[in-house]
């Protein structure tokens, strides 16, 4: 389960019997989404970063061993990455994100993770 914060608008308050405003008041409330929910409206991103350490043949082979993914996606995501200097490598749940952000990181290829 998921707790996030959400701010309320500022409120003010009278003083009792002063006739002037008090200093705001923030108030929180705390707002629960099942996983499932969580997962389907906003899913975890991967993002790669462009560098300029490593090869387009190292950045192409640990994308196909983190992704499992075929040698033209993972070539098409490298070129999207060295021409727009970043891009979406992987959405899902956060487990799946993490491991696949730690096979890139064997290599330490820039990434974050973003939910």
């Amino acid at each position: 389960m998921r707790i996030a914060l959400q701010w309320n608008p500022v409120r003010y308050q009278e003083r009792p019997g002063a006739g002037k405003k008090s200093a705001p008041r923030r108030e929180v409330e705390v707002l629960e989404n099942p996983e499932e929910e969580e997962t389907r409206e906003n899913p975890w991103k991967l993002i790669l970063f462009n560098d300029e350490v490593h090869s387009f043949e190292e950045v192409i082979n640990q994308l196909v061993k983190a992704l499992g993914c075929s040698l033209s996606r993972a070539e098409g995501l490298t070129w999207e990455v060295h021409n727009k200097g970043k891009a979406i490598v992987f959405e899902g749940v956060f487990e799946e994100c993490l491991q696949i952000n730690s096979v890139l990181q064997e290599i330490e290829l820039i990434t974050e993770i973003k939910g």
